[in-house]
């Protein structure tokens, strides 16, 4: 079958579109005609081994696609061949083959097409596992999301806007401002040219942030660790600046915040059930239009590296996407 292979972990270059062996499922797995796969910022990590896990070599990228099943696992008992789905793993996904746990597939509303169905999954999953299942979020808190118009973050600033949270979105252009304001936040902060700390405390009246969801880490990380509101929730999700912040305690004690981390592969693994309700409940809401995700542009499986490329540089809104048949 036609993939890209990753034969080194030195990030794109070592990229190539070759033929590779195709996969087979295992007990609890569905293989899947792979039709469409979004790129996201854990693949190029990953390629360029940054990422908190390694892939034997070569290995084939792409943690998120869509297609049609043509074939299950015997302990499998959601799916048949034929379904249309979407789907998430650690990698494979840039193949015209690959397989997915149950767990982590879900069905395709019939008005969602291939492109747009795979860049819904890990995004909106893991964002609903950050402020469903971790924050706990209230309808009426107030929502800080950083990175908010990449892939999980755009989802994020989606999810809590239909959850009835105010939304203030921080972001690192004019253009990602206008993205985000248009999929749900009440305010867009350009930390590229304006003051993070100074708008935060006057958008909330110095009362600072009910639940913070952070994909950048670093500086950022430090200064909203700063703004959290009493009886807050601080949630790091990721680390796309590089840099794996500390925090000096003494901030959640006087504020009574918590910090509350979001590793969505450990959800999935031990609460399959509760993941694939929310997996059912998104799908759901996807159909509807009640939640939207952004494809910055479609390319064929061949210019992966561009795609990548555009990720590396945060230069993309939302998710790119490869079409692979």
């Amino acid at each position: 079958m036609r993939a890209i292979v990753c034969t080194a972990f030195e990030g794109i270059k070592a990229l190539n579109l070759a033929d590779a062996a195709e996969p087979q499922p295992t007990a609890d797995e569905v293989l899947i005609d792979v039709h469409a796969a979004s790129v996201s910022y854990m693949d190029y990590l990953m390629t360029c081994g940054g990422y908190q896990m390694r892939p034997a070599l070569p290995y084939v990228p792409g943690t998120d696609a869509a297609g049609v099943v043509v074939a299950c696992g015997e302990r499998v008992t959601r799916f048949r061949p034929g379904d249309r789905v979407s789907c998430m793993s650690w990698f494979g996904g840039f193949a015209e083959r690959m397989v997915a746990r149950e767990a982590s597939t879900a069905r395709l509303p019939a008005n969602v097409d291939f492109p747009v169905g795979s860049a819904i999954l890990n995004n909106y999953l893991t964002a609903w596992y950050a402020l469903v299942e971790r924050a706990r979020l209230q309808a009426g808190e107030t929502v800080l999301v950083t990175g908010a118009a990449g892939g999980i973050g755009l989802a994020c600033v989606e999810l809590a806007h239909q959850l009835g949270a105010r939304v203030i979105a921080v972001v690192g252009s004019a253009a990602k401002a206008a993205l985000v304001r248009k999929h749900g936040a009440a305010e867009a902060i350009d930390h590229s040219r304006e003051d993070v700390r100074q708008h935060v405390k006057a958008l909330t009246n110095d009362q600072g942030l009910d639940v913070c969801v952070d994909n950048v880490g670093g500086a950022l990380f430090a200064t909203l660790a700063r703004l959290m509101n009493w009886g807050g929730r601080l949630l790091p999700i990721g680390f796309t600046s590089g840099e794996i912040p500390s925090l000096a305690m003494n901030l959640p004690l006087l504020k009574n915040y918590s910090v509350v981390g979001v590793f969505i592969a450990t959800w999935t693994a031990r609460r399959p059930d509760d993941a694939s309700l929310a997996a059912e409940t998104i799908m759901k809401w996807v159909g509807e239009g009640k939640l939207c995700p952004h494809v910055d542009r479609v390319l064929p499986l061949e210019r992966a590296g561009e795609a990548m490329s555009a990720i590396a540089d945060r230069s993309s809104l939302g998710r790119i996407v490869l079409r692979v048949r």
